[in-house]
């Protein structure tokens, strides 16, 4: 979140601790903006305010289309107001709501993000590297991992685009629902998938287990460069483009050691290639047992997150 600029205002509360009768004067995402007409004829202005602990709807009765000018969808914006409770759910009733875009902010304050221990999830994904012993394969990864810069994008990138404040799926009709959709997801979903890797390949030993595993760790790196994050979490040009798969392939390329090329690496990629299914192979067919169990694997992990979720939030 690239803002730079003065301190944001004392007022620090989140959403979660908001409370009735309450005072206002705070840093919040702006995401959604919506202008309505009230019975009486006069326009008012309603928005969708976020932050890491949840969201909150601010509305506001006067001078709706000069507040309204002085921001965007999609901002983080200074607001000032006072909690009110309206219908059994609270809302803000909204003095003053002006753009922050130019603050420095941490986007975790912000944005949704993950519930694990980070540092404790990036050991494990250190160790699941350490299980390597392929030269190729350990030599790849020991280069991803040794990038400092990708390094920090696999502990911030998500695994989806949030879900849009209506409840649609984000980023339309994917055969794979949204999973892991926020900060510390592509890292969280990375440890599960190659941890599931591990065991698959102690119940079936004819599996190659370095391949298997190798592709677990790197199979979504593309992600890395799928994701820009400002007052919410959105597409990038080259993600909109190329998509992952493609994005992942050039990160996989750009660390690959020398001597790691032919068909070791052809499996490796053919792996990562197809890990959301053989359609994206022109012969529409897994050409290795390897490259179906990590389908199997990845679908299996972001389809139980996202029941889980689903379920949590019911």
């Amino acid at each position: 979140m690239a803002f730079a600029g003065s301190a944001p205002p004392v007022d620090a509360r989140t959403v979660a601790t908001l409370r009735p009768g309450e005072d206002v004067d705070a840093l919040f995402a702006c995401t959604r903006k919506d202008r309505a007409i009230s019975r009486s004829g006069q326009p008012y202005l309603t928005v969708e305010l976020r932050d890491s602990s949840g969201s909150i709807l601010g509305r506001a009765f006067r001078e709706a289309d000069v507040l309204s000018a002085r921001f965007e969808q999609g901002e983080l914006v200074h607001v000032r107001g006072r909690v009110e409770r309206f219908r059994e759910q609270l809302q803000l009733e909204l003095r003053s709501i002006d753009s922050a875009a130019e603050q420095d902010v941490e986007p975790s304050r912000f944005l949704p993000s993950s519930q694990r221990d980070l540092d404790e999830l990036e050991g494990f994904l250190e160790h699941l590297a350490r299980e390597l012993y392929d030269a190729g394969l350990r030599g790849l990864v020991a280069r991803v991992l040794g990038d400092v810069a990708l390094r920090a994008e696999i502990r911030r990138a998500p695994c989806s685009l949030p879900p849009s404040p209506g409840g649609a799926r984000a980023g339309g009709g994917s055969r794979v629902a949204v999973h892991h959709a926020y900060l510390g997801g592509l890292l969280e979903h990375t440890v599960a998938v190659a941890t599931l890797a591990i065991e698959l390949c102690a119940v079936h030993p004819r599996l190659d287990r370095d391949l298997l595993l190798c592709a677990a760790i790197v199979h979504d790196l593309g992600k890395t460069r799928e994701f820009t994050y400002d007052a919410r979490i959105e597409r990038s040009r080259e993600g909109a483009m190329l998509g992952h798969l493609e994005l992942g392939l050039r990160v996989i390329a750009e660390h690959a050691p020398p001597a790691f090329d032919g068909e070791r690496r052809l499996a490796l990629e053919h792996c990562v290639m197809l890990h959301h299914g053989p359609d994206a192979a022109s012969g529409r067919r897994f050409a290795s047992a390897e490259a179906l169990a990590l389908y199997r694997l990845n679908a299996l992990d972001a389809q139980l997150k996202a029941a889980l979720e689903h379920r949590r939030s019911a």
